[in-house]
């Protein structure tokens, strides 16, 4: 009689899972019976010891000094030194060949960091100037203190658009200009601050509570509602609404009728034509980045050598105008630390610090991946930190890792940080000599240049993929779209941090509970709503806990453990099966408990036993075993209510009936 080796295949939805068993003619084999082990406690450790490794379990979990282990003095210093300045690192090692490489992505990335820039400080309200002052300090702190090697620096859309709108929400540039520039600094200031100290207290978990479908909806709609304040630009309106909402900012479109210029309008669509054009064929054609990277310039290029030509004609084109030369003049006199407004000051700084941070550490560690070497996420908080606390400085305003310029720097065959220094040298000869040569760059073209640099965070496939998998995470995505387009950018982002906020209470609160059935012919206990082959195992009801037990869920699952009972009782009652004897739960996904979660345990062991039912323990961790030896509880587990495993459970629990009389 020969082993035949048969599947069973399971279906549930669209899942398909195969099982494979032996069998002898077609008959299932007994399962070998198991030894029952027992449950022991984990080993004694003091308070004081499980607090050290419960912080290093929540601060270090990297276990950042590992390398200064078993290391001569001077080597530790060396090491010190490296961690500290990443540049350290790989200068050693640095070539001609690498330089090369950095020059010409520097250089490529300048291109597009410099219209850019202008059209970013636009967009936060602030003069042209500060954008480009922005795009030199920063990247040259970054180059030192950053350990990625491809993230380009400068200002980004989002972080230009929150603080635009959050200022001018209280204070007009075009009336307070001086107070405003003070807090834009400010917010700058604060924003590093608050980004140094995540860093350096390695709290880098707080910007998690952004969750991907939270900015997935926020960056949608801050990049309808940055399109459409562009309006401005391309129909040459001068008197436009400074909100931020959709309903004023189409409101005033069309009562400025009046105002609408039809040469700004046919530039705009021409060069807005064009940009896009550029940008996708780099998309379809990822060798042609220098496209899309070099379109920018040549628009600003072509635009304003067309308006100087065309000065005595095309009055309705509004143009930047002078630019003031030379290099960024220091800031710090100008930081706002005291005064009625410094409390918006530090609620912008706050807000626009941790929008640049995610998009800064995440732009990072994307093109890290491809590369595969690894970004230290705290040492990169520090970094964008430090570099905002010096630019604010330095008259520059919040800046981080742009991934439209990173892309390009990487596609351009970047090799290290140099690249920024490279494009901040670059920036450097701009505003030492060029910028007359912006006197009559037409403001239409930088409204060009920022609805094809934002077009590109609406991804609807994302939220197609949100729908798809998790209907809260859609939710959450909707509600900050809507959020920022129908209400405000900061309470948008708020509403959809409290939905994912909400998620996360629901989830722990309310975590789930399932029960098991046997898989035949093993000693495997699976969920009986997800494998068909998954059979109950009779008088027994074997359910798992799918989380830490606590006061916030404890009595939730007091309760609907109890409904299991019932409704199980129910079933038998039905179905005339053999009376409910023993509850078993499994333990193994209950992480941790409390007092009160020991409480409900005890609770569930009087309720249960008033039935006529046992309650035993199974795979319980040693955190759970060892508060449950301290309270006392245990000893009510001891005999015959504690096992290793369900099957052992099962297993000896069954024996045991077998051999009452």
């Amino acid at each position: 009689m020969g082993l035949n080796s048969n599947r069973v295949e399971n279906f549930s939805g669209n899942e398909a899972t195969i099982i494979r068993v032996s069998t002898t003619d077609s008959t299932l084999l007994p399962p070998p019976p198991l030894e029952v082990h027992s449950v022991c406690l984990p080993p004694k450790t003091t308070t004081f010891q499980k607090l050290k490794h419960r912080l290093s379990e929540i601060f270090f979990p990297d276990d950042p000094l590992h390398r200064f282990k078993n290391q001569t003095l001077l080597r530790k210093l060396v090491l010190a030194l490296q961690f500290l300045f990443p540049i350290f690192q790989w200068a050693p090692e640095y070539d001609l060949r690498l330089f090369k490489s950095d020059v010409i992505s520097g250089v490529t990335i300048a291109s597009l960091a410099i219209p850019q820039g202008i059209s970013y400080a636009k967009l936060a309200n602030l003069p042209p100037i500060v954008g480009l002052y922005s795009s030199f300090v920063p990247p040259l702190i970054y180059s030192i203190l950053g350990s990625s090697k491809h993230l380009a620096v400068g200002p980004v859309s989002i972080a230009s658009l929150v603080m635009g709108s959050m200022l001018s929400e209280t204070v007009s540039y075009s009336q307070e200009p001086i107070l405003y520039l003070k807090l834009a600094f400010t917010a700058t200031f604060f924003a590093g601050l608050f980004q140094a100290s995540l860093g350096l207290l390695r709290l880098g978990f707080v910007i998690d509570f952004l969750s991907k479908a939270t900015l997935v909806g926020f960056m949608a709609g801050a990049a309808v509602i940055v399109s459409l304040q562009q309006l401005k630009g391309l129909l040459g309106i001068v008197h436009f609404t400074t909100k931020m909402q959709f309903v004023p900012v189409m409101s005033s479109v069309f009562k400025q009728k009046d105002e609408w210029s039809w040469q700004s309008f046919v530039m705009g669509v021409i060069f807005l034509i064009f940009l896009l054009t550029t940008r996708h064929i780099s998309i379809r054609r990822p060798k042609l980045f220098w496209i899309s990277a070099a379109a920018p310039l040549t628009s600003v290029v072509l635009s304003t050598t067309l308006v100087f030509l065309l000065r005595s004609k095309a009055h309705g084109i509004t143009i930047i105008g002078r630019l003031p030369e030379g290099l960024n003049p220091p800031s710090s006199n100008m930081l706002y630390l005291s005064g009625p407004y410094l409390a918006l000051a530090v609620k912008t700084g706050i807000i626009t610090g941790i929008l640049s941070l995610t998009e800064g550490i995440a732009v990072g560690r994307t093109f890290a991946t491809m590369k595969n070497y690894q970004v230290d996420g705290n040492k990169e908080m520090m970094a964008i930190g430090l570099m905002n606390m010096a630019g604010s400085c330095s008259s520059c305003f919040v800046t981080t890792g742009s991934f439209s310029r990173s892309a390009v720097n990487y596609n351009a065959g970047a090799q290290t940080a140099i690249s920024n220094i490279v494009m901040a040298t670059a920036v450097l000869v701009t505003l030492l000599f060029l910028m007359p040569l912006f006197h009559y760059t037409p403001n239409v073209i930088l409204g060009a240049i920022i609805i094809t640099a934002v077009i590109g965070l609406i991804d609807y496939q994302a939220a197609l993929r949100l729908w798809k998998v998790d209907k809260l995470d859609f939710l959450a995505c909707i509600c900050s779209f809507v959020g920022v387009l129908f209400i405000s950018v900061p309470l948008g982002l708020a509403i959809a941090v409290g939905v994912s906020v909400f998620k996360i209470l629901l989830h722990v609160t309310r975590p789930n509970t399932t029960v098991l059935g046997n898989i035949q012919g093993t000693h495997t206990y699976q969920s009986l709503s997800r494998y068909r082959v998954a059979s109950k195992v009779p008088s027994f009801l074997i359910l798992a806990v799918e989380s830490s037990i606590y006061f916030a869920n404890s009595t939730y699952l007091q309760e609907r453990i109890l409904r299991w009972v019932r409704e199980e009782e129910e079933w038998i009652k039905e179905n005339n099966q053999s009376a409910l004897k023993c509850l078993i739960l499994d333990m193994t996904a209950v992480t941790s408990i409390d007092t009160s979660g020991i409480d409900a345990l005890v609770e569930i062991r009087k309720m249960v036993e008033k039935r006529s039912l046992k309650l035993v323990l199974a795979s319980p961790v040693g955190n759970v075993m060892e508060k449950l030896d301290k309270s006392q509880t245990l000893d009510s587990f001891r005999s015959n209510g504690l096992y290793m495993t369900v099957g052992e459970a099962v297993a000896d629990i069954s024996s045991l009936w077998k051999c009452q009389p």
